[in-house]
C-alpha cells in the first residue's frame, strides 16, 4: 500500500506566488490597454468652424481665399495664419496637385481652400474670393460651405458665386459669431479685402 505524505505547505512560498500572479494579472492588462482598437470613421478636426471653397476639379485657375476676422487680422496665401484663423489649404489650380509617391506621380484633382477657426472669437468676418490667375480666361463658379463643427457638424450656409474675369473680387460671405458660438446676420454687403493685404 501506498500513503501519500502530507506536507507543510511554506506560507512565505504562497505569498511570493501569489504576489507572482497579481503582477502577471497587472502586466496582461496593462499590455490591453497599451494598444486601445483604432476606432475607424471617426473625426476630430481641432476646429469650432471650416470654411471649405471648391471650384471646378482639374481647372488651371486659381482662385484665393481671403478673410477678415473681427480684429481686422487678414488671412490669405502670403499670411495664412492669424489670431485663430488658418489658411489650411491654399490650391493653386493645377500647380500644387501633383505629389510624388513611391517614385509614381499622383495627380489630385480636386480644387480646394480650406480656412478653419479654431475657437469661438465673437464678432464679424467677412470672407472674399479673389481671382487671382487664368489660364482658361474663362468664368470660374465657386462653392463656398461654412460648417460649425462642435458639438455636431452643421452646415451653416452654403452657396455659389461666379468669377468672372481674372483679377475680379467678391465678398461671398460676411457672418457674425456670438458668444455662444451661434452663427448669425449672414449677409454679402461688399467690402474690398485684397487692397488691403497689399
Amino acid at each position: 500500500m501506498f500513503y501519500k505524505q502530507r506536507t507543510q505547505a511554506d506560507p512565505f512560498t504562497d505569498l511570493l506566488f501569489n504576489a507572482l500572479l497579481g503582477f502577471t494579472f497587472l502586466f496582461l492588462v496593462a499590455i490591453m490597454f497599451m494598444n486601445p482598437e483604432a476606432k475607424s470613421g471617426i473625426i476630430d478636426p481641432k476646429a469650432e468652424y471650416i470654411i471649405t471653397i471648391t471650384w471646378e476639379d482639374n481647372s488651371p485657375d486659381d482662385i484665393d481665399t481671403w478673410i477678415e476676422d473681427p480684429e481686422g487680422q487678414l488671412i490669405w496665401f502670403r499670411n495664412p495664419a492669424a489670431g485663430l484663423l488658418h489658411l489650411d489649404r491654399d490650391d493653386r489650380g493645377l500647380i500644387n496637385d501633383t505629389i510624388t509617391i513611391n517614385g509614381e506621380e499622383v495627380s489630385n484633382p480636386l480644387n480646394q481652400e480650406v480656412v478653419t477657426l479654431r475657437g469661438v472669437v465673437p464678432g464679424e468676418y467677412v470672407l472674399n474670393l479673389h481671382y487671382y490667375a487664368t489660364e482658361t480666361g474663362k468664368p470660374v463658379e465657386t462653392k463656398i460651405r461654412l460648417d460649425k463643427v462642435n458639438p455636431k457638424l452643421e452646415v451653416k450656409y452654403y452657396g455659389t458665386v461666379t468669377l468672372e474675369n481674372k483679377g475680379d473680387e467678391k465678398t461671398v460671405l460676411r457672418f457674425k459669431v456670438g458668444r455662444d458660438g451661434d452663427i448669425s446676420d449672414i449677409n454679402f454687403l461688399p467690402k474690398q479685402l485684397v487692397i488691403l493685404g497689399q
